[in-house]
């Protein structure tokens, strides 16, 4: 009997634990609106939000300016000459 009141004591403290964060990178890179609301509460209130979530806008904005990175090279057929 004791050893089910603590597995049930232990299940209900980790069911009331902190869940993830709903905005992730990707959806934020995915949903403008969201991103540019969020962007703006950083702004005007870093700390009331959170500093994840401000991480989590500000590398979806980047991905949004700069891209996924991989930019196909493709060199000119003919060497230049100086």
């Amino acid at each position: 009997m004791r050893i089910l009141a603590t597995l049930l004591l232990t299940l209900m403290m980790t069911a009331c634990g902190e869940s993830a964060p709903k905005d992730t990178v990707e959806s934020l890179v995915a949903n403008p609106e969201r991103l540019k609301e969020l962007r703006e509460q950083c702004r005007a209130d870093r700390t009331k939000l959170g500093d994840d979530v401000c991480k989590a806008v500000a590398e979806a904005t980047r991905r949004r300016f700069m891209g996924d990175g991989h930019v196909p090279y493709t060199p000119p057929k003919e060497a230049p000459k100086f």
